[in-house]
């Protein structure tokens, strides 16, 4: 049974639950459709559809939906992605997921609370010796030793053992499809719950920080100029809304996951056949800038 809405968000989708199944789904519906309902099938493919979404609260029904979303987020990275999701759940007073807002009874989709996205923020300082956080600790330093160097790890791994001064791990995580519209009133959403929690000592302490990780692909051979000549890489944020963060961060690195995914993202899509790296792009942003990124969210993304 689905949990009580918490917020309605509007969004045009092309069929976002067939957008991020698998491969070998596609695979098996296009042996199945020969003749005219093959050209049928594609005729639906381009076909745009107005789904209407909604977000609630999340509820142990919700694990299976949300620690996929998180596979897709750390891929093959030695991360306990069920124990994350396990404590994401217990936060019962922070956090949404998205869920369709009305199923039609002829629908052929077998399940109408399928996760279609989520939000929430971990207590990363709270939370530093259970063993997926350690996990996420180990992973970001390493890589951003790689990518950065020893001294910009060095203030990274200041900053999350430092407990006077608490770290968030924001995940925004959800299909490909879905507009980023959807963005705002759930960001919305989580910093007003994040305020009740802290007003009624839900929080353990106020956010210092938020940490950030980003699914993020650049073009295979493409850079532009920055100032001074030098070639700069560019990057193009999956959630587009996350730019806003990206820009607003004190430490900020990407690292490839080529080898840990087939594709860069999940689902049907296309760039007229660019060949497309898939990235992680890690922001850790002042939580005295997020008002500032509030404003931007609503500027580009209010209907």
């Amino acid at each position: 049974m689905a949990s009580s809405a918490k917020k309605r968000a509007v969004g045009l989708s092309e069929n976002p639950q067939e957008s991020d199944s698998s491969s070998d789904e596609s695979l098996e519906e296009d042996e199945d459709s020969t003749g005219e309902g093959s050209e049928a099938s594609e005729e639906e493919i381009d076909e745009e559809v107005m789904v209407d979404f909604e977000a609630h609260t999340i509820s142990h029904n919700d694990f299976d939906g949300i620690r996929k979303l998180l596979q897709r987020l750390f891929l093959k990275a030695h991360v306990n992605t069920s124990e994350m999701t396990d404590i994401i759940i217990q936060q019962k007073h922070v956090g949404s997921v998205i869920k369709q807002a009305e199923v039609p009874e002829d629908s052929d989709d077998e399940d109408p609370d399928e996760v279609f996205g989520f939000i929430t923020m971990l207590n990363l300082t709270e939370k530093r010796s259970v063993q997926c956080v350690e996990e996420v600790k180990e992973l970001l330093l390493n890589q951003c030793e790689k990518s950065s160097g020893h001294s910009v790890m060095e203030q990274l791994e200041k900053t999350l053992d430092d407990t006077s001064k608490p770290v968030g791990l924001l995940l925004s995580e959800r299909f490909v499809n879905v507009p980023p519209q959807i963005a705002l009133p759930l960001h919305k959403q989580l910093q007003e719950e994040l305020s009740e929690a802290e007003r009624t000592n839900k929080l353990s302490g106020r956010y210092h920080y938020c940490l950030m990780i980003s699914k993020t692909c650049k073009e295979a051979s493409k850079s532009i100029p920055a100032r001074g000549g030098t070639p700069q890489e560019e990057y193009m944020f999956i959630n587009a809304e996350e730019e806003f963060f990206y820009e607003h961060a004190a430490i900020k690195f990407h690292f490839s996951v080529q080898e840990d995914a087939d594709s860069c993202l999940s689902g049907s899509w296309s760039f007229e056949d660019v060949p497309m790296k898939p990235f992680r792009t890690v922001m850790l942003i002042p939580a005295d800038r997020m008002p500032s990124i509030m404003d931007k969210l609503k500027e580009y993304l209010s209907v």
